[in-house]
């Protein structure tokens, strides 16, 4: 895409998927929020009074930040029209969005069950791991909208949303998986979610 705009190839995928991981860094040690499995002194960000629910739903939320992103951004690409070459197809989209949507359902259980077991209700356990999610969508449009806005910016709005997602697998993602002793089952499971990310890639893109 860069090439293609008279862009030296590299540039946008560098700086965009290095700021992409600078924002998420920043997101980090700025907004309060708390993992799951981790002890109330272990909470990341700014210090708050906030209450344990509050912090497990904001770390979640966070990650959901860039996932909406690389929706919206790739909706936004396929939405002008780009050439196959480019990657940026209706397909690839909807693959995207699939795959996304298929690991929402294990978050939105990581943010239920310790709220739940912290003693909350079943139903605002379940609407709190709703609430997370909330985000996503609207990270979607205003990736949609800025891609749709500023073409010369797609391949580095992509290289951002790409570089936003890895800081959140290999920063958070991937300790939490390996935290509790299910070492091997954890990297089963990423190899799995890789799986069928790439079946749908190829599948439908």
């Amino acid at each position: 895409m860069a090439e293609a705009q008279g862009v030296v190839p590299w540039l946008p995928a560098v700086v965009g998927f290095l700021t992409g991981g600078v924002f998420l860094r920043l997101s980090d040690a700025i907004l309060p929020h708390l993992h799951p499995g981790a002890a109330m002194d272990e909470a990341e960000g700014i210090p708050t009074s906030w209450r344990r629910a509050t912090l497990l739903v904001l770390a979640i939320t966070l990650h959901n930040i860039p996932e909406g992103l690389a929706v919206g951004v790739t909706f936004g690409a396929a939405a002008i029209q780009l050439d196959v070459a480019t990657g940026a197809t209706l397909a690839a989209a909807i693959a995207l969005a699939v795959g996304i949507g298929l690991q929402n359902f294990p978050e939105g259980i990581a943010v239920a069950m310790p709220l739940r077991g912290e003693g909350i209700s079943p139903g605002k356990s379940f609407w709190y791991g709703q609430l997370s999610g909330v985000v996503e969508p609207v990270a979607a449009v205003f990736g949609a909208a800025a891609v749709l806005t500023i073409r010369p910016i797609l391949p580095y709005a992509l290289a951002f949303a790409a570089g936003a997602m890895i800081y959140v697998v290999v920063e958070e993602l991937i300790p939490e998986s390996q935290r509790h002793g299910n070492t091997d089952l954890a990297t089963m499971g990423a190899m799995g979610g890789f799986a069928v990310m790439m079946l749908l890639d190829v599948a439908l893109g």
